[in-house]
């Protein structure tokens, strides 16, 4: 169930941040194309094919990430693998001392590190050297995938605005709605990672805006 939930949690994770990388990126481009100048038309075609260039580039990035982090724990597999082999005592004094450190009386460390090395010694040694249990792999297909999928849905909502939105409003539009999604994706980002809901959003809307306003700048200077 645990293992479930984690995987589950990385897919929310990935859609999350390619949803609010696809609002941002595109974002950014579309107030520094418009500040330059362009035309609706130009506007939405530097939008259109930052946004498939964007897909690309998150699919790959989380793939390739969690690629890695798999690498790291076949690793870390491997060398426990050879250290129970080697020195199998020397294993469970580590996790045995371990416990007591974190203040549970010795006698209560050394029947709980019998029993756990007892079913899997393997899987206990990974997890209190190395922080993580074997078999909680995450799908690094399935995080690309997602993050594929739900950075145009995020890329949408910058350029429906300019699509839709009269000439004259279109800058202010897009910025004033982009920054409220922004606060809702930082949002829901702390919220699938435990952390500080609120620092989190205004984190976000903070890191928004001063893409907003260096690409509207550099727009400006190239007008």
């Amino acid at each position: 169930m645990a293992e479930s939930l984690l995987a589950q949690n990385n897919l929310i994770r990935a859609g999350v941040m390619g949803g609010n990388d696809g609002i941002l990126s595109i974002a950014g481009i579309i107030i520094g194309v418009a500040a330059a100048g362009q035309s609706r038309g130009n506007i939405l075609l530097a939008a259109f094919a930052g946004t498939l260039a964007g897909m690309v580039s998150m699919a790959m990035g989380e793939y390739v990430s969690v690629r890695s982090n798999h690498d790291a724990q076949q690793k870390a597999r491997l060398t426990q693998q050879a250290a129970l082999v080697r020195d199998y005592d020397g294993e469970f004094d580590f996790v045995r001392q371990k416990y007591v450190t974190a203040g549970i009386a010795p006698e209560l460390a050394e029947r709980a590190t019998q029993e756990m090395m007892a079913q899997d010694p393997l899987g206990t040694t990974v997890r209190e050297r190395f922080g993580f249990s074997l078999g909680s792999e995450i799908s690094a297909f399935g995080a690309a995938l997602v993050s594929f999928l739900t950075f145009p849905a995020g890329a949408a909502f910058p350029m429906a605005w300019v699509a839709f939105a009269p000439r004259h409003e279109r800058l202010a539009a897009t910025f004033l709605a982009v920054l409220l999604a922004l606060l809702l994706t930082g949002y829901v980002a702390a919220l699938v990672n435990g952390a500080n809901r609120r620092r989190g959003a205004l984190r976000n809307l903070l890191a928004g805006l001063i893409t907003m306003l260096a690409t509207f700048g550099i727009g400006c200077f190239f007008h």
